[in-house]
């Protein structure tokens, strides 16, 4: 008796000294028994003793996660096609912790120095139109299966690949089946990898809110009845960051949206209002819309795929029973109150720095709008 109670006043009294007893620095991943050594305090000058790789780093949403896992000592392994467009993920991690590699997704050799040493692998490769070269197919199907192939042959522990919302194999828009057959492949050459849906990502120099901000005219499809629900790419890259340490993660699927559902009309009326614009817009039928983007479709002159109009007739949907920000314990930012910042630079100088609905009278039916936007978390 008396020595429980010596111990008990131990772990009162000296309450670091007793945590620090049973604590340490080793970590036994669950899949293949490697272990995880880290040392530091945290943060970007300690090392986590993970390597991840991160496939589709130079993308919009690959340099918000290389940040991330860069900032807690994670090193990274940051696969490039151009030597232009890897340069600004060095600074996201401290020295020699963010490592540039060349590759080629046709190539195997490439993908196995890649992913060699890494006890984690990111696949985030993508395309929203086909080039001579890369079909989407090739992009979204047969390159998700060879890096999940070389990832599981050389013993990597864990795999996510990000797909997207709406995926389904026989949905009219030609993007949207192949990310559904690319998730198969993935899965069939990798049983535990983590299958991560994003819808319409937002955010700084996205092609989102920033497309339809820049032009003159306000150019809408199918009547602007589609339903969509943005995500912003900060909640998106934290949930890839905590799928890193969390095994409960392993073989599920997480579909990743906004708190809140619109029209996209609903979405070119925040557009208008946070830009201080009143644009006149054109609603194009659908066989017009796609023989415009076709014939424009140039290497040279892209502004819009006609795989990106396909897309604008698909409703966003949410499938029952898959995991979703909740289930990592996150609550994801809303479009009204995280948009300002990004579509600000497309006001006028005069109204820059003014608040919403300066120098125009507020209508009766505008005033519960407006509240939202300042409100609404």
């Amino acid at each position: 008796m008396f020595s429980v109670g010596v111990i008990s006043w131990r772990n009162l009294c000296i309450p670091r000294l007793s945590q620090k007893r049973f604590a340490h620095d080793i970590v036994i991943t669950q899949r293949t028994g490697k272990p995880i050594v880290k040392y530091g305090a945290g943060g970007r000058s300690s090392v986590s003793g993970h390597i991840a790789t991160v496939f589709g780093c130079t993308g919009f949403l690959g340099r918000y996660i290389v940040s991330k896992l860069a900032r807690q000592g994670t090193q990274v392994i940051v696969p490039y096609r151009d030597e232009d467009s890897k340069r600004h993920l060095k600074v996201c991690g401290d020295l020699g912790q963010v490592v540039p590699l060349e590759f080629d997704l046709r190539n195997e050799k490439n993908i196995e120095e890649a992913v060699r040493h890494s006890d984690i692998v990111y696949n985030l490769i993508g395309r929203d139109y086909e080039t001579r070269n890369f079909s989407l197919e090739k992009v979204h199907v047969e390159g998700a299966a060879r890096i999940a192939r070389i990832s599981r042959e050389l013993g990597v522990d864990r795999f996510v690949h990000v797909s997207a919302l709406n995926v389904d194999k026989n949905s009219p828009s030609k993007f949207y089946r192949s990310k559904a057959l690319g998730e198969e492949a993935v899965k069939k050459e990798f049983p535990d990898a983590t299958i991560v849906r994003p819808s319409t990502i937002f955010g700084q120099e996205d092609r989102f809110l920033t497309r339809y901000a820049a032009t003159k005219y306000g150019y809408i499809v199918n009547g602007g009845r589609t339903k969509v629900r943005p995500v912003h790419v900060f909640d998106v890259a934290l949930a890839l960051e905590r799928m890193q340490k969390d095994e409960s993660t392993i073989g599920e699927t997480y579909e990743l949206y906004g708190p809140r559902e619109y029209h996209f009309e609903q979405v070119m009326d925040l557009i208008d209002e946070l830009i201080d614009r009143r644009r006149i817009r054109f609603n194009i039928p659908k066989p017009i819309a796609l023989a415009f983007t076709k014939a424009f479709n140039l290497p040279f002159l892209l502004t819009v795929s006609p795989e990106e109009i396909e897309k604008l007739y698909v409703n966003d949907k949410i499938t029952p029973g898959a995991k979703t920000f909740e289930d990592l314990g996150i609550r994801p930012l809303s479009l009204e109150m995280n948009s300002l910042g990004i579509v600000r630079r497309f006001r006028s100088a005069r109204a820059y720095d003014q608040p919403l609905g300066y120098g125009r009278p507020i209508e009766k039916s505008k005033v519960g709008k407006k509240r939202e936007i300042h409100v609404e978390y």
